[in-house]
């Protein structure tokens, strides 16, 4: 019988099904049943209920009703020491995390090291809460050329809470940013409480805040961010923005001549990029400018050097000086009507 298993009747001692129950049953009543009776019900035979008479191998006896009551105690028993043993490794380790918890509790203010911000609404609702804690200084760097009034406008309530809060702001931009009208309105309206400087490149958008923690993007759309407060971190943000802004110009101040007639300072900063080997798109982007703007400054370049192609135009380059950082070069001058400088 052991071939039988209990396949169709999974159950226990303690919930028989009704057929073992009554074959079972009547064992215990005749002291013995004839094994036939049993091929139905095979799970008494598997549970130890019914085992075969020693004295004639085609009748089942039962086991004692008494035993089977002591077998399924004891294993009730069992079953419930397991648990409270299960039970008080379970409380012994909620009580140890919950310990390393405690220990490592942030402090006021502070969130983790390093923290996505997905979506604008999330992004916002971050840059307004640090805004709300920043009590010192807010270093920005803005890329991207001339600001336009949308995204002036979409930082100014936080800027001017600053402002009513005493907070210093010091802002970097490209050379590009002097020529937005929104800039020099939101630079009026805040008066003393911001610092703007530019240079011709800048690293991508960045804003400090106490120092403590920072806010750069984490994709080409800007609709991620990472929120950062890992003091390594912060102080290394710290370190680029503050050597950036000793190279920078104050935005009050000219940008200074190139050395060359025709040739703005604009011009220059392309010439050197074209030295270095960049694509017209690449140089657009790292000065805050279009495709379009930044070829027709190539072509005054060429032009004013006297280049028919972009291989001759880096050859005038360097013999003009323009290939590294400013030097005294010779006045260079294209033969005819001087070229219009552009700023």
């Amino acid at each position: 019988m052991a071939g039988h298993g209990t396949d169709g009747h999974p159950h226990g001692a303690d919930r028989l099904c009704e057929a073992g129950d009554q074959v079972y049953s009547r064992a215990v009543r005749r002291g013995r049943v004839p094994r036939g009776d049993a091929e139905a019900v095979p799970c008494l035979l598997d549970l130890a209920l019914l085992h075969p008479d020693p004295d004639d191998m085609g009748f089942l006896v039962p086991t004692a009703p008494q035993e089977v009551m002591t077998r399924l105690l004891r294993e009730v028993y069992d079953e419930v020491s397991a648990g409270q043993r299960r039970l008080g490794a379970a409380v012994t380790a909620v009580e140890r995390y919950a310990g390393l918890g405690e220990q490592r509790q942030p402090a006021a203010g502070e969130g983790t090291a390093i923290r996505v911000l997905d979506g604008l609404a999330r992004i916002q609702a971050a840059m307004d809460e640090a805004t709300q804690a920043c009590t010192t200084e807010v270093l920005t760097v803005q890329p991207g050329g001339i600001r336009r009034e949308h995204e002036l406008s979409e930082g100014l309530h936080r800027a001017l809470a600053l402002r009513g809060r005493g907070v210093r702001m010091r802002d970097l931009y490209t050379h590009v940013a002097r020529h937005g009208q929104g800039l020099l309105h939101y630079m009026e309206l805040m008066g003393d409480a911001v610092e703007a400087r530019t240079l011709d490149e800048v690293i991508d958008r960045l804003i400090l805040f106490d120092r403590t923690v920072a806010f750069v993007p984490a994709n080409a759309e800007r609709t991620m961010a990472l929120e950062l407060r890992h003091p390594a971190l912060v102080e290394y943000l710290v370190t680029v923005f503050e050597r950036l802004w000793r190279l920078a110009l104050p935005l009050t101040a000219p940008l200074p001549e190139t050395g060359i007639d025709g040739i703005s300072h604009r011009e220059r900063s392309i010439a050197a990029l074209l030295a270095e080997g960049h694509q017209d798109a690449v140089i657009a982007e790292r000065l805050g400018i279009s495709v379009r703007t930044c070829r027709a400054h190539i072509a005054r370049l060429s032009e004013t050097l006297g280049a028919a192609s972009r291989t001759q135009l880096g050859v005038r380059i360097a013999q003009a000086g323009l290939d590294g950082p400013p030097r005294t070069p010779a006045p260079v001058r294209r033969p005819g009507r001087e070229s219009p400088t552009a700023r």
